[in-house]
């Protein structure tokens, strides 16, 4: 391939802890209600001008809560000129088995989103404390800790407190190995001719596809380092690849939509992919920076969130 470039995305993640005196009472997949509640804590935080939609208002380009939860695009953007909003700077992530003692989540935080971070604890707090999920369970936040990519994780807020940070990095990919298995934890929504993907006809080149497109998206409207690259030869290449092993199902879920007052659709495909990599160098650098961007539809609230496993797959 020519003009290959590999993506970059400045980030941290960022793992809140809250206490909850009682057995934690949420769906499987929690992100709708804590996406939900964080949005409408931050809005009530930030919001001056009120009764005004986000679209109309004088202040949605200089706003925290219009960047990062309606992300509108810029007037003088390139790209996605006819869409109200643009993906949003933040992606949830959650533990498949939370404890009782201490509840925690992820937030992967993404290039100029972290400018806003102090509204963001503000609002996570307010969230918690207000109550998430159809049961208003309470959460007190304890402390927020930075997961580094490789060394020990560094508390950055406790006791009302924002510490000192270490500036944004993006992940540097591994060698490539030879073989990888990626694991899809929570639902993967992607659409190929106008239909959802099901298990049956889920492949490569559709992840490929979506992923490719979100990472450039994430690249141009919240760092200052817009992909390069040759979109349409990865995208061609990506159609001719093929999962050397596919274990995977479909799973039905239902969300409550607060601001479209309806009940939607939310499945995806879980379960686990495999791949051999002799020949995908150019793809390797997207597929692993995807583990943190989330990939397919409903990302900001934990959808689409996957793994890439190599290790047991080189001993054997």
């Amino acid at each position: 391939m020519s003009a290959i470039n590999s993506p970059s995305i400045p980030l941290m993640t960022y793992r809140f802890y809250f206490d909850t005196h009682q057995p934690v009472r949420l769906p499987d997949y929690p992100g709708s209600a804590w996406r939900g509640a964080f949005g409408h804590a931050l809005k009530k935080t930030v919001c001056v001008i009120r009764n005004t939609p986000c679209h109309q208002c004088l202040l949605k380009h200089a706003c925290a809560y219009s960047y990062i939860f309606e992300t509108p695009p810029p007037s003088n953007t390139e790209k996605m000129r006819k869409y109200n909003s643009t993906p949003h700077p933040f992606v949830f992530r959650f533990a498949e088995k939370p404890t009782t003692e201490e509840y925690s989540l992820d937030m992967n935080l993404f290039g100029h989103g972290q400018r806003f971070f102090p509204y963001i604890i503000h609002a996570m707090h307010m969230a918690g404390q207000d109550g998430i999920g159809g049961n208003r369970q309470p959460f007190r936040l304890n402390r927020i800790d930075a997961i580094d990519f490789q060394g020990p994780p560094i508390t950055v807020y406790q006791e009302a407190e924002l510490r000192n940070q270490s500036p944004l990095q993006s992940p540097s990919p591994p060698q490539m190995p030879e073989k990888i298995n990626i694991t899809f934890h929570s639902p993967v929504r992607i659409k190929q001719d106008n239909k959802n993907l099901g298990d049956n006809h889920f492949n490569f080149g559709a992840l490929f596809g979506s992923l490719l497109r979100r990472i450039s998206m994430i690249c141009y409207f919240h760092t200052d380092t817009p992909l390069e690259t040759d979109f349409a030869e990865l995208a061609a290449a990506a159609r001719n690849i093929q999962f050397s092993t596919q274990n995977l199902h479909w799973y039905d879920w239902t969300r409550y939509s607060s601001r479209q007052q309806t009940e939607m659709q939310m499945g995806g495909v879980l379960g686990s992919v495999s791949l051999d990599m002799q020949g995908l160098g150019d793809f390797w650098p997207y597929l692993w920076l995807g583990q943190w961007t989330h990939v397919g539809k409903g990302t900001s609230m934990g959808m689409g969130a996957y793994t890439i496993d190599f290790t047991s797959l080189l001993d054997t």
